[in-house]
Protein backbone atom coordinates (compact mmCIF):
# COMPACT_ATOMS: atom_id res chain seq x y z
CA UNK A 1 0.00 0.00 0.00
CA UNK A 2 1.03 3.73 -0.94
CA UNK A 3 0.09 7.03 0.59
CA UNK A 4 0.79 9.94 -1.79
CA UNK A 5 0.52 13.17 -0.06
CA UNK A 6 -0.21 16.23 -1.36
CA UNK A 7 2.33 18.74 -2.52
CA UNK A 8 1.79 21.39 0.75
CA UNK A 9 2.18 18.48 2.94
CA UNK A 10 4.05 19.14 5.75
CA UNK A 11 6.62 17.05 7.88
CA UNK A 12 4.70 16.82 10.50
CA UNK A 13 1.47 15.52 8.07
CA UNK A 14 3.94 12.59 7.27
CA UNK A 15 4.63 12.34 10.44
CA UNK A 16 0.98 11.81 11.51
CA UNK A 17 0.65 9.27 9.02
CA UNK A 18 4.65 7.13 9.90
CA UNK A 19 2.95 7.42 13.62
CA UNK A 20 -0.20 5.84 12.92
CA UNK A 21 1.26 3.07 10.78
CA UNK A 22 3.80 1.95 13.09
CA UNK A 23 1.10 1.88 16.31
CA UNK A 24 -0.55 -0.78 14.15
CA UNK A 25 2.65 -2.92 13.54
CA UNK A 26 3.10 -2.07 10.16
CA UNK A 27 6.22 0.08 8.71
CA UNK A 28 6.38 3.43 6.72
CA UNK A 29 9.01 4.26 4.48
CA UNK A 30 9.02 7.79 3.14
CA UNK A 31 10.37 8.58 -0.61
CA UNK A 32 10.68 12.41 -1.06
CA UNK A 33 10.62 13.34 -4.86
CA UNK A 34 10.85 16.52 -6.63
CA UNK A 35 6.77 17.97 -6.43
CA UNK A 36 5.47 15.16 -3.51
CA UNK A 37 5.90 12.37 -0.76
CA UNK A 38 5.32 8.69 -1.40
CA UNK A 39 5.21 6.57 2.10
CA UNK A 40 5.33 2.83 1.15
CA UNK A 41 3.44 0.91 4.02
CA UNK A 42 4.24 -3.17 4.84
CA UNK A 43 2.44 -4.99 6.98
CA UNK A 44 -1.17 -6.06 7.71
CA UNK A 45 -3.64 -4.63 4.72
CA UNK A 46 -7.03 -4.91 6.68
CA UNK A 47 -5.10 -3.10 9.45
CA UNK A 48 -4.00 -0.14 7.52
CA UNK A 49 -7.38 0.06 5.97
CA UNK A 50 -9.01 0.72 9.42
CA UNK A 51 -7.17 4.09 10.10
CA UNK A 52 -8.68 5.88 7.66
CA UNK A 53 -5.58 7.33 6.09
CA UNK A 54 -7.69 9.08 3.35
CA UNK A 55 -9.11 11.53 6.05
CA UNK A 56 -5.53 13.16 7.61
CA UNK A 57 -4.25 16.17 6.77
CA UNK A 58 -1.94 16.42 3.59
CA UNK A 59 -2.78 12.79 2.55
CA UNK A 60 -3.86 13.02 -1.19
CA UNK A 61 -4.81 9.49 -2.25
CA UNK A 62 -4.17 5.96 -0.84
CA UNK A 63 -2.86 3.57 -3.34
CA UNK A 64 -3.36 -0.51 -3.41
CA UNK A 65 -0.40 -1.22 -5.53
CA UNK A 66 -0.43 -4.99 -7.08
CA UNK A 67 3.11 -4.46 -8.41
CA UNK A 68 5.97 -5.94 -6.61
CA UNK A 69 7.49 -2.58 -6.98
CA UNK A 70 5.39 -0.32 -4.95
CA UNK A 71 7.27 2.91 -5.33
CA UNK A 72 8.80 3.26 -8.88
CA UNK A 73 5.57 1.62 -10.36
CA UNK A 74 3.10 3.52 -12.90
CA UNK A 75 0.50 2.46 -11.32
CA UNK A 76 0.26 4.73 -8.78
CA UNK A 77 2.17 7.44 -10.76
CA UNK A 78 1.05 7.63 -13.99
CA UNK A 79 2.97 10.26 -15.40
CA UNK A 80 6.64 9.75 -15.84
CA UNK A 81 8.91 11.51 -13.62
CA UNK A 82 12.29 13.78 -14.42
CA UNK A 83 15.15 13.56 -12.61
CA UNK A 84 17.27 16.87 -12.21
CA UNK A 85 20.98 16.10 -11.51
CA UNK A 86 23.48 19.22 -10.54
CA UNK A 87 23.37 22.29 -8.80
CA UNK A 88 21.14 24.98 -8.87
CA UNK A 89 22.10 26.68 -11.89
CA UNK A 90 23.71 23.51 -13.56
CA UNK A 91 20.48 21.26 -13.10
CA UNK A 92 20.37 19.05 -16.15
CA UNK A 93 16.97 17.10 -16.75
CA UNK A 94 16.80 13.58 -17.22
CA UNK A 95 12.87 12.68 -18.31
CA UNK A 96 10.68 12.27 -20.93
CA UNK A 97 10.34 15.74 -22.78
CA UNK A 98 13.95 15.85 -22.72
CA UNK A 99 17.13 13.96 -24.12
CA UNK A 100 19.99 14.14 -22.14
CA UNK A 101 23.56 13.16 -23.18
CA UNK A 102 26.19 12.10 -20.67
CA UNK A 103 29.95 11.20 -21.89
CA UNK A 104 33.45 11.14 -20.69
CA UNK A 105 35.93 8.66 -19.52
CA UNK A 106 35.25 5.07 -18.33
CA UNK A 107 38.14 5.87 -15.93
CA UNK A 108 40.00 8.91 -14.22
CA UNK A 109 43.39 8.46 -14.98
CA UNK A 110 44.56 11.81 -14.98
CA UNK A 111 43.71 15.49 -14.42
CA UNK A 112 44.71 16.49 -17.73
CA UNK A 113 43.17 13.12 -19.56
CA UNK A 114 40.05 14.00 -17.89
CA UNK A 115 39.54 17.51 -18.75
CA UNK A 116 40.67 16.48 -22.34
CA UNK A 117 38.02 13.59 -22.76
CA UNK A 118 35.08 16.13 -20.86
CA UNK A 119 35.93 18.66 -22.91
CA UNK A 120 35.72 16.51 -26.09
CA UNK A 121 32.27 15.43 -24.82
CA UNK A 122 31.21 18.75 -24.41
CA UNK A 123 32.30 20.12 -27.75
CA UNK A 124 30.08 17.32 -29.17
CA UNK A 125 26.75 18.20 -27.68
CA UNK A 126 27.34 16.26 -23.72
CA UNK A 127 25.39 18.07 -21.01
CA UNK A 128 26.39 15.95 -18.32
CA UNK A 129 30.02 14.11 -17.48
CA UNK A 130 30.78 10.67 -16.53
CA UNK A 131 34.00 9.51 -14.69
CA UNK A 132 34.79 6.50 -12.83
CA UNK A 133 36.95 7.01 -9.73
CA UNK A 134 36.46 3.29 -8.52
CA UNK A 135 36.27 0.54 -11.12
CA UNK A 136 34.79 -2.93 -9.96
CA UNK A 137 36.69 -5.07 -12.12
CA UNK A 138 36.47 -8.54 -12.89
CA UNK A 139 40.21 -8.92 -12.85
CA UNK A 140 42.07 -8.30 -9.56
CA UNK A 141 45.65 -7.01 -11.59
CA UNK A 142 43.42 -4.76 -13.70
CA UNK A 143 43.06 -0.70 -13.23
CA UNK A 144 40.92 -0.28 -10.01
CA UNK A 145 40.46 3.86 -9.83
CA UNK A 146 42.25 6.20 -8.18
CA UNK A 147 39.68 6.18 -5.48
CA UNK A 148 39.45 10.04 -3.49
CA UNK A 149 41.61 11.27 -5.66
CA UNK A 150 39.81 10.69 -9.00
CA UNK A 151 36.83 11.96 -7.29
CA UNK A 152 38.70 14.90 -6.44
CA UNK A 153 39.49 15.15 -10.38
CA UNK A 154 36.15 15.11 -10.93
CA UNK A 155 35.23 18.00 -8.94
CA UNK A 156 37.63 19.86 -10.56
CA UNK A 157 36.57 19.23 -13.85
CA UNK A 158 32.95 20.12 -12.93
CA UNK A 159 34.45 23.28 -11.37
CA UNK A 160 36.16 24.09 -14.57
CA UNK A 161 33.13 22.87 -17.19
CA UNK A 162 30.00 23.36 -15.17
CA UNK A 163 28.84 19.80 -15.94
CA UNK A 164 27.32 18.07 -13.33
CA UNK A 165 29.06 14.68 -12.63
CA UNK A 166 28.27 10.97 -12.67
CA UNK A 167 30.52 8.66 -10.83
CA UNK A 168 30.17 4.97 -9.59
CA UNK A 169 29.89 4.10 -6.07
CA UNK A 170 31.02 0.17 -5.26
CA UNK A 171 31.24 -0.20 -1.21
CA UNK A 172 28.77 1.15 0.83
CA UNK A 173 31.48 2.56 3.32
CA UNK A 174 32.39 5.49 0.48
CA UNK A 175 28.88 6.60 -0.11
CA UNK A 176 29.56 9.41 1.76
CA UNK A 177 32.62 10.57 -0.25
CA UNK A 178 31.56 9.72 -3.43
CA UNK A 179 28.19 11.89 -2.31
CA UNK A 180 30.37 14.94 -1.64
CA UNK A 181 32.24 14.86 -4.53
CA UNK A 182 29.74 13.72 -7.48
CA UNK A 183 26.10 15.03 -8.67
CA UNK A 184 24.81 11.57 -8.97
CA UNK A 185 25.75 8.09 -8.04
CA UNK A 186 25.88 5.25 -10.22
CA UNK A 187 25.08 1.70 -9.40
CA UNK A 188 27.24 -0.57 -12.06
CA UNK A 189 25.91 -3.69 -13.56
CA UNK A 190 27.52 -6.11 -10.78
CA UNK A 191 26.31 -4.22 -7.99
CA UNK A 192 22.61 -4.23 -8.88
CA UNK A 193 21.83 -6.72 -6.51
CA UNK A 194 24.29 -5.52 -3.37
CA UNK A 195 21.20 -4.81 -1.24
CA UNK A 196 22.69 -2.49 1.31
CA UNK A 197 24.92 -0.78 -1.17
CA UNK A 198 21.08 0.00 -2.89
CA UNK A 199 19.97 1.10 0.95
CA UNK A 200 22.85 3.47 1.40
CA UNK A 201 22.52 5.31 -1.90
CA UNK A 202 18.61 5.86 -1.07
CA UNK A 203 19.76 7.66 2.10
CA UNK A 204 22.71 9.77 0.79
CA UNK A 205 20.40 12.52 -1.02
CA UNK A 206 22.19 12.89 -4.58
CA UNK A 207 20.34 11.08 -7.70
CA UNK A 208 21.01 7.50 -8.20
CA UNK A 209 22.21 5.54 -11.69
CA UNK A 210 20.83 2.16 -11.18
CA UNK A 211 22.45 0.53 -14.11
CA UNK A 212 20.70 -3.36 -15.17
CA UNK A 213 22.73 -6.17 -14.17
CA UNK A 214 23.91 -8.03 -16.76
CA UNK A 215 21.74 -11.45 -15.74
CA UNK A 216 18.95 -9.32 -14.14
CA UNK A 217 15.40 -9.41 -15.66
CA UNK A 218 13.39 -6.31 -16.07
CA UNK A 219 11.22 -6.78 -12.31
CA UNK A 220 14.52 -7.92 -10.30
CA UNK A 221 16.19 -4.32 -12.10
CA UNK A 222 12.67 -2.49 -10.98
CA UNK A 223 12.82 -4.21 -7.52
CA UNK A 224 16.55 -2.85 -6.71
CA UNK A 225 15.28 0.47 -7.84
CA UNK A 226 12.70 -0.21 -5.34
CA UNK A 227 15.18 -0.48 -2.39
CA UNK A 228 16.36 2.94 -3.16
CA UNK A 229 13.06 4.06 -3.53
CA UNK A 230 12.26 2.60 -0.48
CA UNK A 231 14.99 4.08 1.82
CA UNK A 232 13.71 7.65 1.06
CA UNK A 233 15.10 8.42 -2.71
CA UNK A 234 12.70 8.77 -5.54
CA UNK A 235 15.21 10.07 -8.33
CA UNK A 236 16.49 7.09 -9.54
CA UNK A 237 17.40 7.15 -13.30
CA UNK A 238 17.64 3.70 -14.72
CA UNK A 239 20.53 2.78 -17.31
CA UNK A 240 19.92 -0.17 -19.65
CA UNK A 241 23.21 -1.05 -20.38
CA UNK A 242 23.32 -5.08 -21.83
CA UNK A 243 22.53 -7.99 -20.85
CA UNK A 244 24.92 -11.43 -20.96
CA UNK A 245 23.50 -13.84 -23.77
CA UNK A 246 25.14 -16.39 -25.77
CA UNK A 247 26.51 -14.49 -28.78
CA UNK A 248 29.41 -13.35 -28.66
CA UNK A 249 29.63 -10.86 -31.35
CA UNK A 250 29.35 -8.14 -28.71
CA UNK A 251 30.35 -8.11 -25.04
CA UNK A 252 26.55 -7.64 -24.18
CA UNK A 253 23.54 -7.61 -26.05
CA UNK A 254 21.89 -5.06 -25.98
CA UNK A 255 17.96 -4.51 -24.73
CA UNK A 256 16.57 -2.15 -26.92
CA UNK A 257 13.04 -3.67 -25.99
CA UNK A 258 13.33 -3.38 -22.23
CA UNK A 259 13.65 0.72 -22.78
CA UNK A 260 9.36 1.14 -23.48
CA UNK A 261 9.02 -2.33 -21.20
CA UNK A 262 10.35 -0.55 -18.18
CA UNK A 263 9.20 2.76 -19.01
CA UNK A 264 4.93 1.40 -19.00
CA UNK A 265 5.86 -0.15 -16.08
CA UNK A 266 7.86 2.31 -14.01
CA UNK A 267 7.96 6.08 -13.93
CA UNK A 268 11.20 6.42 -14.02
CA UNK A 269 13.43 7.72 -16.65
CA UNK A 270 15.92 4.83 -18.61
CA UNK A 271 18.68 5.47 -20.55
CA UNK A 272 20.86 4.06 -22.71
CA UNK A 273 24.54 3.03 -22.17
CA UNK A 274 25.83 1.72 -25.78
CA UNK A 275 29.34 1.71 -25.35
CA UNK A 276 29.30 -0.96 -22.42
CA UNK A 277 26.73 -2.55 -24.25
CA UNK A 278 29.02 -3.28 -27.74
CA UNK A 279 32.24 -3.19 -26.35
CA UNK A 280 33.15 -1.77 -29.32
CA UNK A 281 33.38 1.77 -31.06
CA UNK A 282 32.31 0.72 -34.04
CA UNK A 283 28.54 -0.13 -32.79
CA UNK A 284 28.42 2.80 -30.55
CA UNK A 285 26.51 5.29 -32.72
CA UNK A 286 24.30 2.69 -34.44
CA UNK A 287 23.24 1.78 -30.63
CA UNK A 288 23.14 5.37 -29.79
CA UNK A 289 20.42 5.93 -32.84
CA UNK A 290 18.63 3.20 -31.79
CA UNK A 291 18.22 4.19 -28.17
CA UNK A 292 16.75 7.66 -29.41
CA UNK A 293 14.47 6.15 -32.04
CA UNK A 294 13.01 3.67 -29.42
CA UNK A 295 12.53 6.47 -26.83
CA UNK A 296 15.70 6.52 -24.72
CA UNK A 297 15.83 9.82 -22.11
CA UNK A 298 19.39 9.76 -23.11
CA UNK A 299 22.88 7.76 -23.69
CA UNK A 300 25.66 8.03 -21.48
CA UNK A 301 28.94 6.81 -23.93
CA UNK A 302 32.76 6.76 -23.13
CA UNK A 303 34.68 9.35 -24.38
CA UNK A 304 38.91 9.11 -24.25
CA UNK A 305 41.38 11.09 -26.81
CA UNK A 306 43.77 8.94 -26.54
CA UNK A 307 42.12 5.15 -26.70
CA UNK A 308 44.65 2.99 -27.13
CA UNK A 309 46.34 4.27 -23.96
CA UNK A 310 43.38 3.69 -21.98
CA UNK A 311 43.75 1.56 -18.78
CA UNK A 312 39.73 0.79 -18.90
CA UNK A 313 37.77 -0.55 -22.18
CA UNK A 314 40.21 1.53 -24.35
CA UNK A 315 38.17 -0.36 -27.63
CA UNK A 316 34.97 1.07 -26.63
CA UNK A 317 36.12 4.90 -26.45
CA UNK A 318 35.41 6.87 -28.90
CA UNK A 319 37.05 10.09 -30.77
CA UNK A 320 37.33 11.93 -33.69
CA UNK A 321 35.10 11.10 -36.87
CA UNK A 322 32.68 8.33 -34.28
CA UNK A 323 32.54 11.01 -32.14
CA UNK A 324 31.58 13.61 -34.39
CA UNK A 325 28.62 11.26 -35.82
CA UNK A 326 27.48 10.36 -32.26
CA UNK A 327 27.69 14.59 -32.01
CA UNK A 328 25.79 14.43 -35.17
CA UNK A 329 22.51 12.25 -34.36
CA UNK A 330 22.36 13.64 -30.84
CA UNK A 331 21.46 16.92 -32.44
CA UNK A 332 19.18 15.75 -35.07
CA UNK A 333 17.71 12.24 -33.93
CA UNK A 334 15.82 13.41 -30.58
CA UNK A 335 13.24 16.44 -32.38
CA UNK A 336 12.16 13.89 -34.46
CA UNK A 337 10.98 11.78 -31.40
CA UNK A 338 9.78 14.62 -29.67
CA UNK A 339 12.85 15.40 -27.26
CA UNK A 340 14.33 18.50 -26.90
CA UNK A 341 18.08 18.79 -25.61
CA UNK A 342 18.43 18.37 -22.27
CA UNK A 343 21.29 21.38 -21.85
CA UNK A 344 18.40 24.02 -23.42
CA UNK A 345 16.07 22.94 -20.09
CA UNK A 346 18.99 23.85 -17.21
CA UNK A 347 18.34 25.45 -14.26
Amino acid sequence: MVVVMTPDATDEDVQRVVDKVTAVGGEAFVSKGLTRTIIGLVGDIDSFHGLNLRTLPGVGDVQRISDPFKLVSRQHHPERSTVWVGAPGQQVPIGPDTFTFIAGPCAVESAQQTLEAVEMARAAGAVMMRGGAYKPRTSPYAFQGLGVKGLEILASVREATGMPVVTEVVDARDVAVVAEHADMLQIGTRNMANFGLLQAVGQAGKPVLLKRGMTATIEEWLMAAEYIAQRGNLDVVLCERGIRTFEPATRNTLDISAVPIVQSKSHLPVIVDPSHAAGVKDLVVPLSRAAIAVGADGVIVDVHPHPEEALCDGPQALLGADLRSLAQAVRQLPPTVGRVDAGTARR
